[in-house]
């Protein structure tokens, strides 16, 4: 049985989600709190899944209570469900909370979001998961610039240059985000001065995706990692994914959206590597070097190490961060799609055929495994015909300019 606490400091707002969400009583198990204390005293007596609360309360707002139950209960999925849009009210809940839903919200919006949470828990609810997912800690809340970006993107008055001004708030976003929009990647045949600049030639689901890898990996680059894990490296490898992997979608004459899909699930198919290096520092050091000196794949020894991978707690993470299902599924699978319902091409496709592609560009020094495809999975999508052009098309950019910065 699903089990959730609702907290709303209003009698009136806890009674209309009871009324709304009735019909869920078979479903889910929930609890109402009139206050953050309140929620806490009924956290001390019983276990739950997902915790669903108003940001704006007298006493303890919904931020501090968001926080309380980041540090005491880390596994368990943190919502705001606030009327509160403010600014100052979403940029505290940033820190705390996964995701943000505003008010009124629909019964089918709040299922389904609930649902894709208690959905991703169960792909994944093995023991060794939830024991290596504790371990590693509290998962890292939405970057706060995505979040905001998000918000302004959601507005039908929102412009190019509102966008680009966001991303110019902040200096170390800007840097990066300039640094991927000019890289040989994505094609832009001349120099990129400004965040406005970038936002109108590479459209705004294309920056939403480079802004929300630049603030993954920013956040992580100020942590002390393991011996052999270089963030440079990594940041390089997932920079050649998602082009790759966009430059797929663009040989198959493939919309904007599934583009967006495919360059954001390469750009973050390696997510959880860094999840496990800086949560599990020692351990995972141990697992590089056993990579290393055995020369096979990391993944190969994760699963050894960990009973996971990851792939798999990295699509875990961008679940909980309600990134669209392509998104996740590339990550979870980009090693094993054929483990994957469906078939067809998706961003899958690309971010597997990407990943092989660019790690025979690193096994060139002779000393590292060399990924294969699953053939299987590729007759099954029936592109295997296309693999000649996909990669010669991949390989007219040039990623050694990369390696400079």
């Amino acid at each position: 049985m699903r089990k959730i606490l609702f907290v709303d400091d209003e009698p009136n707002v806890l009674e209309g989600l009871q009324r709304m969400l009735f019909p869920l009583r078979k479903e889910w198990k929930m609890a109402f709190a009139n206050s953050g204390q309140k929620a806490l005293e009924i956290l001390a007596q019983e276990e739950f899944d997902i915790i669903v609360s108003d940001m704006r309360m007298p006493g303890m707002d919904g931020a501090e209570l968001l926080s309380i139950v980041r540090e005491r209960f880390p596994r368990m999925v943190r919502f705001v469900l606030s009327g509160q849009s403010d600014r100052e009210t979403i940029f505290r809940s940033v820190g705390a909370a996964h995701q943000f839903m505003s008010k009124p919200c629909d019964p089918k919006a709040l299922k389904s979001t609930v649902d894709r949470a208690f959905a991703l828990r169960d792909i994944f609810n093995s023991p060794t998961v939830s024991e290596t997912v504790s371990r590693v800690g509290t998962l890292p809340a939405l970057p706060e610039t995505y979040a905001k970006l998000v918000k302004k993107l959601q507005d039908p008055e929102s412009s190019v240059a509102d966008v680009g001004h966001i991303i110019e708030s902040d200096v170390a976003m800007t840097a990066k985000v300039l640094q991927l929009v000019n890289s040989a990647f994505f094609g832009v045949r001349r120099q990129v001065n400004t965040a406005v600049q970038a936002v109108g030639l590479l459209g705004l689901d294309t920056i939403r995706s480079l802004v929300l890898v630049a603030g993954v990996f920013q956040s992580a680059s100020g942590k002390k990692m393991p011996p052999g894990f270089s963030m440079e490296a990594l940041w390089h490898h997932s920079m050649m994914v998602g082009g790759y992997a966009q430059t797929i979608a663009k040989e198959m004459g493939l919309g904007e959206g599934i583009k967006s899909e495919c360059l954001t699930g390469g750009l973050l198919h390696d997510i959880g590597k860094l999840l496990l290096a800086s949560g599990l520092r020692d351990e995972y050091g141990t697992a590089i070097k056993r990579a290393t000196q055995e020369k096979r794949e990391l993944f190969c020894i994760e699963q050894e190490l960990f009973g996971i991978t990851h792939a798999e707690i990295g699509a875990y993470l961008l679940g909980i961060w309600g990134l669209p299902d392509p998104i996740v599924e590339s990550v979870a699978f980009h090693h094993k799609p054929g483990e994957c319902q469906g078939s067809g091409f998706s961003a899958l496709t690309a971010v597997h055929v990407a990943n092989v592609f660019a790690n025979w560009e690193k096994a060139r020094d002779e000393t590292s495994p060399t990924l294969s495809f699953d053939q299987n999975y590729l007759e099954r999508a029936g592109v295997q015909e296309s693999l000649s052009k996909w990669e010669n098309a991949c390989r007219q950019l040039n990623p050694k300019q990369e390696g400079d910065t």
